[in-house]
């Protein structure tokens, strides 16, 4: 790889681009098992789970699946909040030979139907709390298009029988500690996870190497539904080894899970780095701060991504000084600028250098991040282990020099491959440079003379609330099946703690005006999508700019919200 600037801030330990394993990714918990049958693999609420035990539940798991018929290359449905199954099954769908379709646990019935029928999935993993959104889902499809399969897990199933000593958050009872009932799957057939572990048979034969499809995670954009991001196991498996590489991780690491797996970089830097590490996974289902403070302390943990919004957080607990710090070696995470104030309080209260990084779903999370040992505040960080990223005009694609403005391109083993079923999304995600394919992320970006990228503005339209992407085009089209609702445009507003947060200029059916109010809107979307998505503001409007084609001015919009 030709020198870069940022080559001279590099860590001296590592080199520039690594050849991770050949092996798929099942054989990165196989061997960890081997290696330390009896170590923690997973410890959720005081109970653990060690290596050896994960990969025979995964294993029967994976058994029971081809028993059901699952085969290679098939899609999984996996919709879970952060939890032990979540692990097994995620390892069980790739010890089968299929793949894993990781969903929010968020979204709800209208926005599930996508995740079943674009990847064309016939069986799906979840809670008992979701089960029923998830067959609501299936059921509304047509005949044939719904799952045939549903399997079903309590919380409780992984949890130690005695919870005095747990410390879970008393509004935290209701769905971690309540056994749901099993609903209907009508075409399809309910099974518990007790009894699709249950299973005498053996997995079959392990069929897919490096270039199979492993993960198809979702992202949305600026138009229509959300698209399937390819990953193969050769994609997902660099970025597990180099996020090791990267954050000195040893097998004597404690990592605290707390930024969802569901989301790749929860699956990728933190799940399966740790697992391909042999390190333990200490696990919160959701964010909790006494509870962070507490499992930090208690299990002495090492290792931290998070979003910073997390970090804010726990620094103002009341209770913050009770808890002791002092073990952790790493800590970092994106999603948001971590404020300079609160990094500087990290680094002059802990030693800790906050290290931010950048990725998307389309490039298994990390494709830059800062050095660990030379991190730039407020900065995405240098290309990340074997990728190479440049900024280009947008339009003549020319590379830029450094401080001037354009759009961040990558090209390196994480890049996924493309969007399912969408050629045309996909070829124009690409581009040829210097004889490369790179990826066009979107995202307007400067470099400064050391080689360290810098986020300034966004092509794509997208509002990040506290880490979380929301598409305005995706919730637009969701509140446009809302009866009263004539026409929707979703801007940004400035938010306090989450950074932005969602806003819905609406211009309502005249037959609904003066019978329908802001706060019934907001009901409405909290019933109908995920929880992030939903608008914190609606505005009633007459009407909304719009251009002399008839397109919804949506910039207008924004650039009022912003001055006003």
């Amino acid at each position: 790889m030709t020198t870069r600037p940022h080559h001279k801030f590099w860590p001296r330990r590592l080199p520039h681009a690594i050849h991770p394993p050949v092996t798929p990714l099942w054989d990165n918990l196989a061997i960890s098992a081997r290696r330390y049958p009896d170590k923690a693999a997973i410890v959720f609420f005081g109970r653990e789970f060690r290596y050896a035990e994960v990969m025979h539940l995964a294993g029967r798991l994976a058994a029971r699946l081809h028993e059901l018929g699952v085969r290679k290359g098939d899609r999984v449905v996996l919709n879970m909040q952060n939890c032990p199954q979540l692990v097994i099954a995620h390892f069980a769908i790739l010890r089968a030979n299929a793949v894993v379709v990781p969903v929010n646990p968020m979204n709800r019935a209208e926005e599930l139907k996508h995740y079943i029928t674009d990847p064309d999935a016939k069986l799906a993993i979840t809670t008992a709390d979701l089960a029923a959104e998830f067959a609501r889902a299936s059921d509304g499809l047509p005949e044939g298009e719904g799952l045939a399969h549903l399997i079903v897990s309590e919380f409780t199933d992984c949890m130690p029988d005695d919870l005095s000593g747990a410390q879970i958050p008393p509004t935290w009872n209701d769905w971690l500690l309540t056994r749901h009932a099993l609903p209907g799957l009508r075409g399809g057939k309910v099974h518990t996870w007790t009894d699709a572990l249950a299973c005498a048979g053996a997995p079959p034969e392990p069929q897919v190497g490096p270039a199979d499809l492993a993960v198809l995670p979702y992202t949305s954009g600026t138009t229509g539904l959300p698209k399937g991001c390819m990953h193969t196991h050769g994609s997902i498996m660099h970025n597990a080894v180099a996020s090791c590489l990267w954050g000195n991780a040893s097998p004597d690491n404690v990592t605290l899970i707390v930024v969802p797996m569901f989301h790749i970089t929860g699956m990728v830097s933190v799940m399966h780095a740790s697992i391909y590490g042999s390190s333990t996974l200490v696990m919160m289902p959701r964010w909790d701060r006494d509870l962070a403070g507490r499992l930090i302390s208690r299990y002495k943990v090492t290792n931290w991504t998070n979003i910073p919004t997390m970090v804010i957080d726990l620094l103002g607990s009341p209770h913050f000084d009770q808890y002791d710090l002092s073990s952790i070696r790493y800590i970092g995470g994106g999603g948001a600028a971590m404020p300079q104030a609160v990094a500087q309080r990290l680094l002059d209260s802990y030693g800790l250098r906050y290290v931010e990084g950048y990725g998307l779903t389309e490039t298994a999370a990390p494709s830059h991040s800062n050095p660990p040992d030379a991190p730039k505040q407020q900065c995405l960080g240098i290309p990340f282990m074997s990728c190479d990223a440049r900024v280009v005009d947008p339009e003549t694609l020319q590379e830029m020099p450094p401080g001037e403005q354009g759009e961040i391109i990558m090209h390196g083993p994480m890049i996924f491959q493309g969007y399912w079923k969408r050629p045309d999304a996909t070829a124009a995600a690409f581009i040829e440079f210097e004889g490369k394919r790179f990826f066009r992320s979107g995202d307007l970006g400067r470099v400064d003379e050391d080689g360290y990228f810098f986020i300034t503005d966004r092509l794509k339209r997208m509002i990040n609330a506290s880490g979380f992407k929301v598409w305005p085009a995706e919730v637009e089209a969701l509140m446009f099946r809302h009866p009263a609702i004539q026409e929707a445009c979703v801007i940004s507003t400035k938010d306090s703690y989450r950074g932005e947060s969602v806003k819905a200029v609406v211009v309502l059916r005249q037959s609904h005006r003066g019978q329908v109010k802001e706060e019934d809107i907001v009901a409405w979307c909290r019933e109908n999508m995920a929880v992030y998505k939903v608008p914190r503001i609606v505005q009633f409007v007459d009407a909304l700019p719009k251009s002399g084609s008839g397109k919804v001015m949506w910039r207008t919009l924004q650039e009022a919200e912003q001055t006003g």
